[in-house]
């Protein structure tokens, strides 16, 4: 299998991972209250990150087999950290979905999609997936 990213690591806990086929970069810091200086995404953020953007995604693939028509999507999320050991033990998500096109039934048919997200499904079962909707249906 050939590699799909490279990931570099520099001083002080810091990192760089290229995507190869389009050469983004993405650069990572330890979080203040880990040592770190807190001046990019960290690991855990990106985690958080993955799994609604990932959610997102499968929304807008969805959306693409039925009437609905996304005007407009966005989304604030948080994670919450646990310790011994320290993870990610909630990730928490405001998904606002502006739609055209679409009833309450297409609205919900939507969000149930995206509960089996890839990133979603890879993670681990006592990760509290907390992922709210909110539609605007025009």
């Amino acid at each position: 299998m050939l590699p799909q990213y490279t990931i570099e690591y520099s001083n002080p806990l810091r990192t760089h991972s290229t995507h190869i086929k389009s050469g983004d970069i993405i650069i990572t810091d330890a979080p203040t209250d880990n040592k770190g200086k807190g001046e990019a995404f960290s690991p855990t953020d990106l985690l958080s990150t993955s799994l609604v953007t990932c959610a997102m995604t499968i929304l807008g693939i969805s959306a693409q087999s039925g009437p609905a028509e996304i005007i407009s999507m966005s989304a604030e999320v948080s994670k919450e950290m646990g310790i011994n050991p320290r993870r990610v033990v909630e990730v928490k998500a405001v998904i606002k979905v502006q739609l055209k096109g679409a009833d309450r039934s297409e609205a919900e048919r939507l969000e149930r999609a995206t509960r089996a997200c890839p990133v979603a499904m890879s993670l681990s079962s006592e990760l509290i997936q907390n992922l709210e909707f909110q539609f605007t249906l025009q």
